[in-house]
């Protein structure tokens, strides 16, 4: 099994053999035979298709990406919504608490106008009797 190193290099030299395709020749001025010509148009095959390859895990890396940023937005306005409802709703609440406890405080303040009524109604009939008694 050859080494991450040693696949690279390879990979490099195919590729400079691919560049030089168009004029093959070797460093002695004759053509390469058609093997090695061959093994580079293969090897140009295949660095095409890892190419292709490697665009499409990207772009499907792309979509799953673009996917969840939508399920995060829409969760997050869900979110946004459901605490303003709640905000609402609590706002309702603390509003119904007050005029409840408005409420109770008038009643006790009528009761105590009342109470206060009767006493000095008490104490005027109390001042009558005494004012009558002194005549």
């Amino acid at each position: 099994m050859a080494t991450p190193k040693q696949l690279w290099e390879q990979q490099q030299l195919q590729m400079q053999r691919v560049k030089n395709s168009g004029a093959i020749v070797s460093y002695n001025g004759s053509p390469v035979d058609d093997k090695e010509e061959e093994m580079s148009r293969s090897a140009l095959a295949i660095f095409r298709v890892k190419e292709e390859e490697i665009e499409r895990k990207k772009m499907e890396v792309r979509d799953k990406v673009q996917a969840q940023l939508g399920r995060a937005e829409e969760a997050s306005k869900r979110l946004a919504e459901i605490r303003e409802e709640k905000e609402y709703k609590e706002a309702v609440e603390a509003l119904n608490e007050k005029n409840r406890e408005k409420a109770q405080l008038l009643s006790r303040l009528m009761e105590l106008v009342g109470e206060s009524e009767k006493m000095r109604m008490k104490k005027l009939e109390e001042l009558n009797k005494h004012v009558e008694t002194l005549r």
